[in-house]
């Protein structure tokens, strides 16, 4: 499959590809150079406050547990 780089430097995926790939509007892509080819992976944007939100099981409140741990 070929694609035309347009004048911006813009570069449209083809259609099949972005399917086989799941790569949807939005989606970041990460680009590098490897033995002379251009590589394009999903980015995975992490979210560190989501990647540890409800990882505590407790019923205990935020002031509850800073009580218990400054004593």
């Amino acid at each position: 499959m070929i694609s035309i780089v347009a004048e911006r430097g813009q570069v449209t995926i083809p259609k099949p590809l972005r399917e086989q790939l799941g790569i949807n509007p939005s989606c970041a892509l990460f680009f590098s150079v490897k033995d002379g080819m251009l590589v394009a992976v999903k980015a995975n944007p992490s979210d560190p406050v989501g990647e540890v939100t409800g990882c505590l099981k407790t019923k205990k409140t935020t002031d509850e547990l800073m009580k218990e741990i400054r004593g």
